[in-house]
């Protein structure tokens, strides 16, 4: 599909929404001499203030709207034509995005932030309907997220922070996966050296943080996969972490032990003494036959054998995560899934992702069929059965690529809810990373100013140049000196 611009000050979006109903989407930043058979456009005749968009797919009527405006301001111009063009997307392919309008990936930041300023929860709940054209489904999800984030927000500690550390290796790479991950049947020669400069940034980032007088609340150690690292090597991360860091005892440490094929008791036990709190194990379904497709080396009953192992280990804080719409699942399969995870498994969270296809993952290299059409009905059934049996939504979030534009939900027994993600997800904590692909944001509350530090991506990148990096995490200390936090 080709979106026609008059310019390009409503670029980012009006892509974003034609991308919601078109997977592949070129942007022409000027109208056409002839249109082509197939096309999306919008523009502003700002002499007399009239708004127009149009649509039309291959052997079918185009579709327009127009309407005048006495708006001037870019942000509600912007408002307008998303409008005219979303309804325009919706009538030609008869597909109605449940978010709507809404092209940003924190939707419960965004509802909070209405909230803050003066709505009550049900005013913002109507509001994500009429001015953004959610769904009235939606729009009660992202409400109650919201609430449950503002009140997790309370937990935030003045000078807090959390600790990212990235361990990027996994056995294999699942075929939807596009995380910056190398697979240690091809890598493993790069884990000795590469946990070599991780402690060292640690215990520079360490330094930084303790002149700064920041108080470490939580940490999570995510990746790849890293219980892929043997015991020996998970324990030398985890002292690293414990020598360098100031460690309150009631602090959150989560780890992602997310495959199965990675998992021993003896790992768990370095897990368990360095004071690890909450761990992943993660599904991601309970077909064997989707499990295969996907490239995971595992079955439903290994991960039935980690989860007993995991609670003889003596871990209590268990999150599952699922994906709605792989490629081979239905929604008969799917809701099975879920009650094996709700009878059998009974993890304490269960995170459940609508499928996203990104550019770097296999899934996207020249197939048709390659995802389920039920993802829609999966999120819906997760949904109901989760809230059901009393587990709460506290987070959610979007990505671009997703399918049907669907949104990810992190769903929690209370009391049991990962600080971390609601953290990250609803940006009120400064989180500092460690590892190559990871990304520092230091954050200040008052000023609602984010400043982000990358690590170098790749393993061996980060090993290249670990020297330059280090020297740009000084900005870290920069960012807070002239803000005055």
């Amino acid at each position: 599909m080709i979106l026609y611009l008059q310019n390009d000050e409503y670029h980012y979006e009006l892509e974003n929404i034609t991308r919601m109903f078109y997977w592949r989407v070129e942007v022409a930043k000027e109208l056409p001499a002839q249109w082509p058979e197939e096309f999306s456009c919008a523009w502003h005749s700002p002499e007399d203030g009239i708004l127009r968009a149009a649509v039309k797919e291959e052997g079918k009527d185009p579709v327009s709207r127009e309407t005048k405006t006495e708006k001037t301001e870019k942000k509600e111009i912007e408002h307008e034509l998303s409008v005219l063009l979303f309804e325009c997307l919706s009538e030609v392919t008869g597909k109605r995005p449940p978010f709507g309008i809404m092209t940003g990936v924190r939707p419960a930041k965004y509802t909070a932030n209405l909230i803050s300023s003066g709505m009550s929860p049900e005013e913002a709940e109507r509001y994500l309907q009429e001015h953004a054209l959610v769904s009235e489904k939606k729009a009660r999800l992202v409400r109650m997220t919201a609430q449950a984030g503002m009140k997790l927000g309370e937990k935030v500690r003045d000078r807090g922070y959390s600790l990212y550390v990235s361990i990027p290796f996994c056995p294999s790479r699942c075929s939807y996966c596009s995380f910056v991950s190398k697979s240690t049947e091809k890598e493993r020669k790069l884990i000795t050296p590469y946990l070599d400069a991780l402690c060292r940034e640690m215990e520079f980032t360490s330094e930084l943080v303790h002149s700064l007088d920041l108080k470490l609340q939580t940490v999570y150690i995510g990746g790849g996969t890293p219980t892929v690292l043997n015991a020996e090597e998970l324990k030398r991360v985890t002292d690293a972490i414990r020598d360098n860091f100031e460690w309150p005892l009631d602090n959150e440490y989560s780890v992602e032990a997310g495959r199965p094929d990675t998992i021993t008791m003896e790992k768990f036990h370095v897990l368990k003494d360095a004071g690890v709190t909450r761990i992943s194990i993660n599904p991601q379904t309970g077909n064997d036959d989707v499990l295969r497709r996907v490239g995971r080396r595992h079955t439903a009953a290994d991960i039935e054998a980690c989860y007993r192992m995991a609670r003889e280990a003596g871990f209590d804080n268990i999150n599952a995560d699922f994906i709605a719409g792989l490629p081979g699942d239905d929604l008969e399969s799917f809701k099975r899934s879920m009650t094996w995870a709700l009878e059998v498994l009974k993890p304490e969270n269960i995170t459940v992702h609508a499928l996203t296809l990104k550019r770097a993952s296999r899934l996207r290299e020249g197939q048709d069929e390659i995802f389920s059409p039920d993802a829609s009905a999966m999120v819906d059934h997760a949904e109901e059965v989760l809230t059901e049996a009393d587990y709460r939504p506290y987070y959610c979030y979007r990505q671009k690529g997703t399918v049907d534009s669907l949104e990810n939900t992190g769903y929690a027994k209370p009391g049991t809810e990962c600080l971390y993600n609601l953290f990250i997800m609803d940006e009120v904590q400064s989180i500092i990373a460690c590892g190559a692909g990871a990304v520092t944001k230091v954050l200040d509350p008052k000023k609602n100013l984010i400043e982000r530090v990358f690590d170098l991506k790749y393993p061996q990148e980060y090993l290249d140049r670990f020297d330059e990096m280090l020297e740009r995490k000084g900005m870290i200390k920069e960012f807070y000196i002239k803000n005055g936090i």
